[in-house]
């Protein structure tokens, strides 16, 4: 499968031109901070194999077979940016949601802007989420900062929730929750899932002296899927992946609704203190 490549001074993207993901994201020196996922069988599906590929992809939430596995492998609409490019699947099939990623590499750092783009081609009002997701490879330490403080004046009500999927095992020697943020050692392993309401808007992935960052929106004044989750986790024996999501929305036919994340890389020296902070002590 052909790919294709943004750069600066500090980043390498790569992209694929036959199916909407982002396979690649090498700081300068580094090697890929992305899993190769293409040795993986397809999963069948009632409109074709979805193939995981690992990198970067945008999805719909909730999750549900067959609609979210959608196949996304076919011709994009590729339109060149002076600082970017802009990722169009055609509608896909089933579900009639057309997807679109905009990619904006900043030119004076190391950092991207992505905005996701779910909208509705079909012929009846959807409830989902945009859903995007990271697979990073094996090797380093998934960082989610937790919820801290009152969520009101008398501090008597909770103010951290965890999700976890069926087949997490919460004595996972993987996890280790602290008081202000999780950690994940991203081992192979079991499968492990975890999700939660991240007020923060971010999450990180240390790994071979890089560490990756994460940003999204997080409103406390709306639904999101999963019991209420805008980050999740999940690991296995091949990969981790950092995911983000936007709220739950109904889409009437022709509407359309955005998720915007921004990545920002680090090298030890450049890490904010707040993060080094959280580095100094892995």
């Amino acid at each position: 499968m052909s790919k294709r490549t943004l750069k600066n001074d500090f980043l390498e993207l790569e992209y694929l031109t036959e199916s909407l993901r982002i396979s690649g994201l090498m700081p300068k020196g580094k090697k890929n901070l992305f899993a190769d996922l293409s040795h993986q069988p397809p999963v069948p599906t009632p409109y074709g194999d979805f193939y995981f590929r690992g990198g970067h992809r945008l999805w719909h939430s909730p999750e549900a077979m067959p609609r979210t596995y959608a196949p996304d492998t076919g011709e994009l609409q590729i339109t060149d940016l002076p600082d970017g490019v802009i990722l169009e699947m055609q509608t896909e099939p089933g579900t009639g949601i057309r997807k679109r990623i905009e990619i904006r590499l900043a030119a004076g750092q190391p950092s991207v802007t992505l905005t996701h783009t779910l909208i509705n081609d079909g012929l009846w009002p959807i409830e989902l989420a945009p859903w995007t997701i990271t697979q990073f490879r094996l090797g380093g330490t998934a960082i989610l900062p937790l919820p801290v403080g009152n969520v009101d004046p008398s501090g008597l009500l909770p103010n951290r929730s965890l999700s976890f999927w069926p087949y997490a095992r919460l004595t996972d020697p993987r996890l280790s929750l602290r008081d202000e943020f999780s950690l994940f050692q991203a081992e192979a392993d079991d499968p492990f899932k975890m999700g939660y309401f991240n007020s923060h808007g971010w999450l990180a992935y240390w790994v071979d002296g890089v560490l990756f960052r994460k940003s999204f929106g997080a409103q406390t004044d709306v639904k999101y899927p999963d019991n209420n989750c805008n980050a999740e986790l999940y690991c296995n024996d091949e990969f981790v992946e950092l995911e983000s999501l936007s709220p739950l929305v109904t889409l009437n036919p022709g509407g359309s609704t955005q998720h915007v994340e921004t990545w920002d890389v680090f090298e030890k020296s450049t890490l904010p203190d707040e993060l080094k902070e959280i580095v100094d002590n892995l």
